[in-house]
């Protein structure tokens, strides 16, 4: 079976297009030296007659008689010209071309019939036409009187053959053959090659394409010599290593939350044949059993509840409810929630000069300060102190930052700590309470709205998550400045006496 060629590939339609450019230089070529050759040349001509009837007459007024003929000699021996001088004698001189042509016994014979139309024409100076010799070309004819005081009189003819000499068409002829087929040749070669140049880059760039469509990530597509196919294979090679990044994550993420299912679900089945077995007739083991499958079944809902905020979020479903809110309020509030905490030995401490006001979606940002607090108190240290701290930013925002005194976080692992379910080297093993997605909640949050987030840490110090946002109004004799769970005594009445009375 016969290759065809691809007539809509870039390399056959490269190759066309330079083979119709080189074709269509050659017709122009063709057009202006054969067909308009002497119409160009008849241009030319006239023009350079009326040059030379010009230098004569100037040669006439300035020049001395042996220089003036000196002059007319050499006009007519370098512009193929034809010029004869009759003085008041009747003495006739005559001057040819340098390589004179059949035609000077011709031109003399035609003084008398061009002489007889002068003397009809109102002018003293004429050009007109005439039959050449072979009768079918024309010579442009120009006579006139020279005459000046103290000078020798003249009248002058002047023959301008209006045509190039025929071998001289014949020779162009015969060089643009061989120039249209050189011309041809060598267009077909180089547009071939050019056309090849091209289109192998784009050939194994496809290639390299249709491994990544098979699934065969991290390719690095090779370019070539062009900016715009190296732009292309960069880009490609970009697109490879994050959808090897993506399938990466996506199998941990699988991977992940079958633990986080298996684990709950595994439990509850477990204690569910316990009561079934063993503690069905004892009411306390069974509130105990039942407590766990509960907690349990709450830790299953919210990790799906989890999940399905970031896929909202990512896919652009949520929308948030903007309005104004006290951000000071919302997080003494949410401080508040940790109280039972203080029986395991947490000290968590809400700094707030201020009454801040700010325009949020208020059970959003609660959702980003519990997720930072719940974060923070997973890898707080020994000390298991936690600090939340409300603060004025610059450009009008309020900071809201969460602190710990834990391991702290690499420098290098910092920007992937908002990734779901990273685990930094520092931090070894995920906790198994929450979900492993949290801080990636906060983040799409607080993407959502355009707000300044980031961590800071250093290894054996702590960790501080912050982020800013803009402030509507601040009231900063409202409240005390310290907020404190540590004593585990605090009662949300009791506080309000107290910033009522300041």
């Amino acid at each position: 079976m016969k290759h065809r060629p691809d007539i809509h590939s870039i390399k056959f339609k490269t190759w066309l297009y330079f083979v119709l450019f080189t074709g269509l230089i050659m017709i122009v070529l063709w057009g202006l030296q054969v067909i308009f050759l002497n119409n160009f040349y008849e241009g030319m001509k006239t023009q350079q007659t009326k040059n030379t009837i010009e230098d004569v007459n100037d040669a006439y007024n300035n020049y001395t008689s042996d220089k003036f003929m000196r002059k007319i000699n050499n006009v007519a021996s370098t512009n193929d010209l034809y010029i004869y001088l009759i003085d008041q004698n009747g003495e006739i001189m005559s001057f040819q071309p340098a390589d004179e042509v059949a035609g000077e016994g011709y031109y003399f014979q035609q003084i008398d019939a061009v002489e007889r139309y002068r003397l009809r024409s109102p002018d003293e100076a004429i050009m007109i036409r005439i039959k050449g010799v072979d009768n079918t070309k024309e010579v442009l004819v120009y006579s006139d009187k020279l005459s000046a005081p103290n000078r020798e009189e003249f009248k002058i003819y002047l023959f301008s053959p209006l045509w190039p000499v025929k071998s001289t068409i014949n020779i162009l002829r015969n060089q643009l053959i061989y120039i249209t087929l050189i011309a041809l040749i060598m267009a077909c070669i180089l547009s071939f090659y050019l056309s090849s140049r091209i289109t192998r880059p784009i050939r194994d760039i496809a290639a390299s394409a249709d491994r990544l469509a098979d699934g065969e990530y991290g390719i690095v597509f090779k370019g070539g010599h062009y900016t715009e196919i190296n732009n292309l294979a960069d880009t490609l090679t970009r697109t490879s290593i994050e959808l090897e990044k993506t399938d990466v994550i996506q199998k941990d993420l699988v991977a992940n939350v079958s633990h986080d299912l298996r684990t709950p679900l595994t439990m509850i089945k477990s204690y569910a044949e316990m009561i079934r077995d063993l503690s069905g007739d004892n009411p306390v083991k069974r509130q105990e059993h039942l407590k766990v499958i509960i907690d349990e079944a709450d830790r299953l809902n919210n990790l799906v509840d989890d999940l399905l905020t970031v896929s909202r979020m990512q896919s652009g479903k949520m929308t948030l409810d903007i309005s104004e809110f006290n951000l000071s309020e919302v997080a003494r509030s949410i401080v508040n929630t940790y109280r039972i905490r203080n029986e395991e030995g947490y000290h968590i401490e809400l700094n707030c000069p201020s009454e801040f006001y700010v325009m949020a979606d208020e059970e959003r940002i609660k959702q980003v300060i519990t997720n930072l607090i719940t974060n923070a108190i997973k890898f707080c240290g020994d000390d298991r102190q936690v600090n939340v701290t409300l603060a004025k930013g610059g450009r009008g925002t309020v900071v809201c930052s969460v602190e710990d005194h834990g391991i702290g976080i690499a420098k290098e692992e910092l920007e992937h700590v908002w990734e779901r379910y990273y685990k930094a080297s520092s931090n070894m093993v995920r906790t198994t309470e929450g979900s492993g997605i949290g801080l990636s909640i906060v983040k799409e949050i607080l993407v959502l709205h355009k707000a300044e987030y980031g961590v800071d840490s250093t290894l054996g110090q702590g960790t501080t998550f912050w982020f800013e946002l803009g402030l509507t109004k601040v009231d900063e004799t409202a409240v005390s400045p310290v907020f404190t769970l540590s004593d585990g005594n605090y009662d949300e009445n009791v506080f309000e006496e107290e910033k009522d009375q300041q």
